[in-house]
């Protein structure tokens, strides 16, 4: 089973996310995101899920990136504004959010993607990095609409989600350096999501490579082969369950 990060390097991002350009309701409040659209005007969904870190430029790039292989793509604000300064604050601020409460917080996110008018199709794709990657697996067991999930190094803080009700399609990527998410816990989850909804997930493993290698604005932990070999592998991925003309 995976375990929180123990990354002790400060992440360089400001106290507050400067990224927002929507808002939306959700589970009961008011939320914000980052919306990215590709220049044909429209494009399949992808929700694109933070680290612990919060919104930061590295999520917003990942948005645009997204956008220009012909996705609309949006970073849902977990943290309402807030951007972790270190990892002990990451820390923190990733347990005063409830996996449930995530869960709600994404749910509303997929109704607003799903509802703008450029979005084409009836279900959307997800991505989502360390906390983000949790919450990828949680939401796409939890909300039928997610049909394409793609979880980076997924964090499942509160163990492996009941996946009865998953109708997505899963590829996941991961270092085969990783501690704080061992290959060796991947057995658990690969059982448990074809034991209970007969999808078999597709689990990339990359030789070299720690936590968070896509990282490219930690250049202590980034693994430029392995990130790029991982981009492809999503894009195509994507495209195929999503459709999009890049």
């Amino acid at each position: 089973m995976a375990t929180e990060p123990t990354d002790s390097n400060d992440s360089t991002a400001p106290a507050e996310s400067t990224l927002q350009n929507v808002s939306f309701p959700s589970a009961g409040t008011t939320a914000y995101g980052y919306l990215a659209v590709p220049s044909a005007g429209h494009g399949p969904g992808v929700i694109v899920i933070q680290e612990w870190w919060g919104l930061t430029a590295h999520i917003k790039d990942i948005a645009d990136r997204l956008a220009r292989a012909g996705f609309v793509a949006l970073a849902p604000d977990l943290y309402g504004g807030r951007v972790a300064h270190d990892s002990g604050e990451a820390l923190h601020m990733m347990r005063e959010l409830p996996t449930d409460r995530g869960v709600e917080l994404l749910s509303g996110a997929v109704d607003y993607l799903l509802a703008r008018p450029e979005t084409d199709g009836e279900t959307i794709g997800t991505v989502g990095f360390c906390m983000g990657g949790g919450f990828v697996l949680s939401l796409a067991a939890k909300d039928q609409r997610v049909s394409a999930a793609v979880p980076f190094y997924g964090v499942n803080r509160d163990g492996v989600p009941d996946f009865s009700n998953l109708k997505a399609e899963i590829l996941g990527h991961y270092g085969e350096e990783d501690d704080t998410v061992p290959p060796s816990s991947l057995k658990e989850l690969r059982t448990a999501i074809e034991s209970q909804s007969g999808i078999v997930p597709v689990i990339q493993l990359y030789p070299g490579a720690g936590h968070a290698f896509f990282n490219d604005g930690r250049p202590e932990a980034y693994h430029a082969e392995a990130a790029a070999l991982a981009w492809e592998r999503t894009i195509a991925f994507l495209r195929e369950r999503l459709g999009a003309s890049g």
